[in-house]
This record gives C-alpha cells, structure tokens and sequence, in this order.
C-alpha cells in the first residue's frame, strides 16, 4: 500500500482553525505546496471544511483540513461553526491561525480551551509576520507568513515533532501471534464485498501478520473446512468476517482461537472493553427500543448488507422485540443520542482512534451503551465468551 493508498483512519489528521480571514486558507496552501482552498480578502471564504490526503514531509501519510472561520455570525455562520466543532473530534494536531497584526482575541482563546480540555496538541501559528514582526514567542508558537514563506518549513518539522510524540506501535493482531505461526483469515466475497479486492481490515490484517513474520491463510467461509484438513496441524488462531462468526464457530475446533476483524480494529481503535460491556445491552432490548447502527464510511448499500440488512435480522431474532433502527454512514453521527438504547458500531477502519474516542465518549457521556458488529454479532450467535479468548482479562466472566 503506498502513501497515496493509506486510509483516512491511518493518517494522522491536521486542522486549521481560527478567525475569518486570519489566512488559515493560505497557510494550508503554503504548508501543502498545493492551491487546496479558495483564499480572498473577503472574511469568510471558506464556507466548508476543506479535506485533503497527501504525504506532507518529514512526516508522511496526513490528512489536511481547513476549517470555516471559528468567529463566523449570522444563521450559516453557526452552522459552520459548528462544523468546525465537530472537526475537532477527529483533530490529531491542530493549529491555530492567529492574525499578527490584531494578536489572540476571545475567539482563539476559546479553540485554545477546547484545544486543551480534548487534549489536542496544538501549535499557535502567528501567520503575517511579514507584516508584523514582533509575535510573541513560547513552546507552541511558531512565527510564519503565508504571503512569502517564512517559517513555513519550521511549521511543518514542528508539527512532524507532536505528530511523533503522539505516536505509538499499536499493532492490529502482531503482537498476539508468534514468528513462524499460521493464521487462517476467513474472507466473504458476497454482492456486498468490494469488487476485485479486500475490505480494509483484512488487508491491515494481512500486512501486520507479514510485519510479524507469520503464515496469513486466506480463505471463503465454504473453503474452510478443507483448508483445515490440508494445513496437517492446527492452525494458530483463525479469525473471521463478522457476519460468517456463527457457521466459522462450527467449522472451527474449540481448541483453535477464534476471533473476528472487527473485535481486533476494537482493540486497535482503543474501545473493545467498551464493545464488550455494551454488547450485554442486546440481552435488555425491548419493543420500541431505538437502537443507532453506525458505518464510518460511505457506500452503496447493497441486499445482503451486514449493517442495514443481516444486523437488524439478527436483532430481532435474538431479542424477539420489535425495534426501531436507525442507520448513520459517514460522518453522520449524531450528537444526541439520548432517545436511543443501544449503539452498535462498525469497526472504524476509515476512523480515526480521536474521532473513535469521540463517538464512543459521546455515547457514554448520555449512558447510551456502545458496541461494535463483532461483538454484537458474537454475542447473539452464543460464541463472544470464545472469540475474546486471546483477551483472558475481558473473556473472564462472561458467560
């Protein structure tokens, strides 16, 4: 997969916020090289969030975004505010444009807040220096102008510097196998799967098990069986598409480790115990319950969809209730979810872990339960005890 390829949830996100015209638009194209946003003298050019992926050296793989000025009035003023808002929940870096010539008003002193209370690294870009020259100086502040250039490069290594700082080696299913074993990933392909190539989990699934020096085995749920008998020894650990977890659990000898691609990007996005606890809510379901089926991606829903079709037959086969769902995709996740009973996510793969953390604290601050498919879906079939084995701590006292 080369950097053009990396997806969105792999990229380190990079926002822009401030004022109307404090020159975020043209700083973002100075940072990028790249004329990515419309720039005038006119306060209020950018009316939407400005997305970009792109490699943007020293640091690699990013996604840029240009936020609507954060001081905007009037009736579209608020709502761009608001967009602005929620970019924030999937912000890794972020950089606050300040005008040099007019110094932090209430507005930048309010992102710094927000900045500081979502403990979201940040940097404080004093941009027209050229007009200014005296900016006030500090850990956060780097002086720059978009107009010539100057600072733009120390922006860039300053920003590589907390990008850095924020990493880590999380790995999706490397550090839970050996050198040397052979894991066997069951794969669909349905009318629902992407034509000519894999879902994004089994590909990172595939690639982390390479990085580990282990066997990947990939195989359709009908090839399994087979497969099992022509490996001659057991394999390591099998793990499975969501919506094939009840006939794998078959197929698949008790004494062999199953799990699921959406239970590992639980953990790999930080929130499995929460899909574990929030998945015993399926069992308090009653009629009329709303219940918040939730996509991060965007795609055409297809018959035979895990989360508008197989997911909501499987709900109601297992409570017996008659309830009410509702389907976000996207970047449609709705702020108020207090009329609802459960949400039951995807595995995020096209998230990042902030806006992952975000969605789920969203959940958690209204006491609405949050789950994923994996394990909702383990869960129903009888088999979540078993799919979280490779995770004793979470496996012990389940039923």
């Amino acid at each position: 997969m080369g950097l053009n390829d990396t997806p969105s949830g792999e990229r380190v996100h990079i926002g822009f916020f401030g004022q109307r015209n404090a020159g975020k638009s043209s700083l973002v194209n100075a940072v990028t090289g790249q004329e990515l946003a419309v720039v005038s003298d006119v306060s209020g050019t950018t009316t939407d969030p400005v997305y970009k992926a792109m490699e943007l050296l020293p640091l690699g793989p990013v996604e840029i975004i240009d936020t609507p000025g954060f001081d905007d009035v009037g009736e579209l003023g608020s709502l761009r505010v608001r967009k602005t808002r929620q970019i924030l929940a999937k912000t890794d870096i972020a950089v606050l444009v300040v005008n040099s010539e007019k110094g932090l008003t209430d507005y930048d002193n309010e992102l710094l807040e927000i900045f500081r209370d979502k403990e979201i690294p940040y940097l404080i870009a004093w941009n027209k220096s050229d007009v200014k020259t005296v900016c006030p100086e500090g850990e956060n502040a780097v002086t720059v102008s978009a107009a010539t250039g100057q600072g733009v490069h120390e922006l860039k290594e300053r920003i590589a510097a907390l990008a850095r700082s924020e990493g880590d080696s999380k790995r999706l299913i490397g550090d839970l196998i050996a050198p040397g074993s052979t894991i066997v990933l069951v794969t669909p392909i349905d009318a629902a799967a992407p034509k000519g190539r894999l879902i994004l989990p089994q590909q990172m699934t595939v690639r982390d098990i390479l990085d580990a020096d282990a066997c990947a085995v990939v195989v359709k749920e009908g090839q399994l069986a087979a497969t099992l008998e022509k490996l001659g020894s057991a394999p390591d650990m099998v793990v499975t598409d969501s919506q094939v977890f009840g006939f794998v659990s078959k197929v698949v000898p008790e004494n062999i480790p199953l799990t699921s691609f959406s239970i590992l990007m639980a953990r790999y996005k930080g929130f499995l115990e929460t899909a574990v606890s929030g998945a015993a809510a399926i069992k308090n379901l009653k009629d009329g319950d709303k219940v918040l089926i939730s996509e991060g991606c965007t795609h055409h829903r297809q018959c035979g969809d895990i989360g508008s079709v197989k997911l909501p037959a499987l709900l109601k086969k297992f409570t017996g209730k008659e309830l009410e769902i509702v389907l976000s995709s996207g970047r449609d996740f709705p702020e108020d979810l207090s009329d609802y009973s459960l949400v039951i996510h995807c595995g995020g793969c096209m998230l990042n872990e902030r806006e992952m953390t975000w969605r789920r604290r969203t959940a958690q601050m209204q006491d609405v339960p949050f789950t994923n498919y994996g394990t909702a879906i383990a869960l129903m079939n009888g088999i979540l005890k078993r799919s979280l084995s490779i995770f004793p701590d979470l496996a012990e006292g389940l039923e």
